[in-house]
């Protein structure tokens, strides 16, 4: 709404000194940059979705994975699947490794703040979808609260199962590609 009406405004060229001239043609530019890039996104987003189903059906078949999540996870895992020899290196290039941070009686991990983000952030998208539609994780994050988690600390678990899936999944779309 916003775009279409700055796209809307007037203003006199050979008035461009005065500043509500000069602001009215900077925000008309802008707004037709937004709504070229909002096309081109558009297009690519369609010509990226079967590329990505047809590529990995099975990761795109998980719960709260859509087609640009799969892409990164795709990407992430790169041409070289065998160097992912389990799902705990696939955790640890995604940033979702356990790292202890213990002290004292108090036993905790937190996430590894290394591997790619993009990957990670690809995670967090799964979680929060998860947590929000599905009902076996609704069960489980309210099983970890009752047992005194925070939520960050129910996040970080459940990006690490969420892992186990993707890794399992990922394998037999690389597989099934290579076959």
């Amino acid at each position: 709404m916003l775009v279409s009406r700055c796209t809307a405004l007037t203003y006199d060229p050979a008035r461009l000194h005065e500043p509500e001239h000069a602001t009215a043609a900077a925000l008309v530019g802008l707004a037709r940059r937004v709504t070229a890039l909002t096309e081109e996104i558009t297009l690519l987003d369609r010509q990226v979705t079967p590329i990505v189903q047809s590529a990995a059906p099975r990761t795109t078949a998980l719960f709260g994975v859509g087609p640009e999540v799969a892409a990164q996870l795709l990407i992430t895992a790169g041409d070289n699947p065998d160097r992912l020899h389990s799902e705990a290196a696939l955790a640890h290039l995604c940033g979702a490794a356990p790292t202890p941070a213990s002290s004292g009686r108090v036993r905790r991990h937190r996430l590894h703040r290394g591997g790619d983000r993009s990957a990670n952030h690809a995670l967090h998208t799964i979680a929060v979808c998860r947590m929000r539609y599905d009902p076996r994780t609704r069960a489980y994050l309210h099983r970890r609260i009752a047992e005194g988690l925070s939520k960050q600390e129910i996040l970080r678990c459940l990006k690490r199962y969420i892992v186990r899936d993707v890794y399992t999944t990922l394998r037999a779309d690389f597989a099934a590609l290579t076959a």
